[in-house]
């Protein structure tokens, strides 16, 4: 991607379409050292883990509902199939008109997350129902029991595995959230700001940020999710 860059860079020979690549980094260094970037950089991680852990308990409380109960796994189906198929910038418009700047990105951000969570969480908790259904049935082990001692605690580390994909994506969301609505001290927000002043090498700098912000969040919760399986074992 970066030779790709390179190339581009020299053969489009416009600073205003494509920025060079080592004007982009001294850019980055200079983003780094202003204190507006790192309140924008503390508001977006704010949103963006607010948005994370919300969706969180929604998808888990939900799948495990709907794992005890079928009326409510058939009433959330439809449901989560048109939370699927919104347009994300449909959402963020709608919801600029109900709320305000600050709140409009957490709640696109959650919309889109609360799906991923509740399959993600779902699916782990069928394949573990279909093996151990029959034994607690057998020993009558009380609802409530098979949720918290065993349900939650067997699909634990299978969420974990897909949390960090999903907080990346969160991020994403957040941030084109944040774009659209010219969010005050949001990375979203300088984005929009560098765009209408037409500083390339700002945008570019900040979607590094911003990516390496996701492959950060990714890995973390990847070693997290290790831990807990060297954990156990």
């Amino acid at each position: 991607m970066w030779a790709v860059w390179i190339v581009a860079y020299f053969l489009v020979r416009n600073d205003y379409v494509l920025p060079s690549f080592w004007e982009t980094f001294a850019e980055m260094g200079r983003i780094f050292a202003a204190a507006a970037f790192w309140r924008a950089f503390a508001g977006t991680m704010l949103r963006t883990a607010i948005a994370f852990l919300s969706s969180l308990a929604l998808g888990i409380a939900l799948a495990l509902a709907a794992v005890c109960a079928r009326p409510v796994r058939a009433f959330l189906a439809p449901v989560i199939s048109v939370l699927r198929t919104v347009p994300t910038m449909a959402v963020i418009l709608a919801l600029l008109l109900w709320t305000n700047p600050l709140v409009a990105p957490v709640l696109v951000a959650l919309l889109v997350l609360f799906p991923a969570f509740y399959a993600a969480t779902l699916a782990s908790l069928d394949e573990i129902n279909e093996e151990y259904a029959d034994l607690a049935r057998a020993f009558r082990v009380p609802p409530a029991r098979r949720v918290f001692r065993m349900y939650a605690p067997l699909a634990a580390p299978a969420v974990l595995k897909q949390s960090g994909s999903i907080f990346s994506m969160g991020l994403k969301i957040t941030v084109s959230g944040e774009v659209l609505s010219n969010t005050y001290r949001s990375i979203g927000g300088l984005m929009q700001e560098a765009k209408m002043f037409v500083e390339m090498p700002a945008l570019m700098a900040l979607t590094l940020v911003t990516v390496a912000m996701g492959f950060a969040l990714e890995g973390l919760c990847l070693l997290l999710y290790r831990a807990i399986v060297r954990w156990r074992a």
